[in-house]
């Protein structure tokens, strides 16, 4: 059976869980509630204010996208804030 688009969205998003920006590294979890840790070393960050190589862009309960070469993150939107998510008439 074929995915339908918000199945799509939803399995290409991750929430962040913890940032070590000193180690580059993300820990995620995916929709099926499974972490994994990304090294993200130079990987390029996207909000809506700004872009750059910087994981201080990104907080724990954000919403990402990550694009990938070769297994190695290259670069990172920021879906979705954490304090927007907490604040939207959904929840």
């Amino acid at each position: 059976m074929a995915q339908s688009l918000t199945d799509l969205i939803q399995k290409s998003r991750l929430t962040v869980v913890e940032v070590d920006k000193g180690a580059g590294r993300l820990r995620v979890r995916d929709d099926s509630e499974m972490c994994t840790d990304l090294t993200c070393q130079g990987a390029l960050v996207v909000t809506e204010e700004e872009s750059r190589a910087d994981l201080g862009l990104i907080n724990p309960g954000d919403i990402i996208k990550v694009e990938s070469n070769a297994g190695r993150p290259e670069k990172i939107v920021v879906v979705r804030r954490a304090w927007e998510e907490y604040a939207s008439p959904e929840t």
